[in-house]
């Protein structure tokens, strides 16, 4: 499995200092293209910006951030992680990463998703109860877009196109396209209809419980004739130089952001206990370099994925912190992996 790939995914949480001050959004902003930078120096594969609309968050636009580390870095993929395509236009979105691929000279690809949190919708001007029908529907049109030739479509929620040719074009003739997924089998089968790849964020429980979803997508894709890419997934975690180091910088911030969005979604808060179980046998990847490898091992060869991306900020650990976590995830996390992977064949 020498040929998996590995990804960093940051909402772009708004961070401390060293004092324990929050940044501002602007410092925040500035801070992911920091630590996007030191990713490409340090091996990581891609980073993926995901996009919110929230006080937490310092990311609404990934592509604009993604443009400023184009012209920064040299290598690495830049990847949003996700789109809110349902709350877009998919014209304005493929416009936008075309764009960036152009500066990054071909590294750019989008990850689209019907998104999790909802405060885009009525910011937008979309009403919630089309949730699935605006995202069913502009999907479509964007895989249409993905030829790069004129486009003829017509759609409920969108004004129609007459043989509407889009640009800037993209050197390779095609932008490179996933579908993030949280866990419905209808996502992942409109996923291997239009022939994309799928990316599962796999954020809680052990990640085995999603084997049943990548057998659903090569299944789908042989049904339908399309293309069963290699499946990516993301999950949580946070590297430091030792075990105990990473749980105790990661625990007090993460318990914030956990319970202050558990608590518009209906959930209990979460206990110290409930976070080192999840640590021992579920979905977050904290530790020591050794411990956050032998763990992205297990799980990528369990579930056979072609690409793992750490969440590496859920929360608000301090700026040289994250720096930390991204240089030893590059320098020491990643190569362990491929070691374990290739003694694993």
């Amino acid at each position: 499995m020498s040929d998996v790939h590995f990804g960093l995914d940051t909402f772009g949480d708004v961070p401390e200092d060293d004092a324990g001050r929050p940044l501002s959004h602007a410092a925040a902003i500035r801070q992911v293209v920091d630590e996007a930078v030191l990713a490409d120096e340090t091996g990581v594969d891609v980073i993926a910006l995901g996009e919110h609309h929230r006080p937490e968050y310092s990311i609404s636009t990934p592509e604009t951030v993604l443009a400023g580390i184009a012209t920064r870095t040299s290598r690495i993929r830049l990847s949003s992680g996700v789109t809110v395509l349902s709350s877009d236009d998919p014209v304005r979105v493929f416009q936008r990463f075309a764009t960036v691929d152009a500066l990054s000279d071909g590294r750019a690809e989008v990850i689209l998703g019907r998104g999790s949190f909802t405060e885009s919708f009525p910011l937008f001007g979309y009403d919630l109860s089309d949730y699935d029908a605006l995202f069913e529907e502009k999907l479509d049109l964007f895989v249409r877009l993905l030829d790069e030739k004129p486009v003829t479509w017509q759609g409920k929620h969108r004004p129609s196109l007459e043989d509407a040719d889009v640009y800037p074009k993209t050197d390779s003739g095609r932008l490179t396209t996933w579908v993030g997924v949280g866990g419905s089998p209808q996502s992942v089968i409109r996923t291997a209809h239009h022939g994309l790849p799928l990316m599962l964020a796999i954020i809680g429980g052990p990640p085995q419980r999603f084997a049943p979803y990548l057998d659903l997508y090569r299944r789908a894709a042989a049904q339908f004739g399309t293309t069963a890419h290699p499946v990516g997934m993301h999950s949580p975690g946070f590297v430091a130089d030792t075990d105990e180091q990473a749980r105790e910088v990661f625990w007090p911030r993460y318990r914030v952001i956990r319970d202050r969005i558990g608590a518009l979604r209906g959930w209990a808060p979460i206990r110290r206990e409930e976070y080192d179980h999840e640590i021992e046998h579920g979905s977050l990847y904290i530790g020591s370099p050794e411990t956050v490898a032998r763990k992205i091992a297990a799980a990528v060869a369990d579930l056979g994925v072609g690409r793992f991306d750490l969440i590496y900020s859920s929360g608000s650990q301090p700026a040289s912190a994250r720096l930390r976590a991204v240089e030893l995830y590059g320098t020491k996390v990643i190569p362990m992996v491929r070691d374990l992977l290739s003694e694993a064949k």
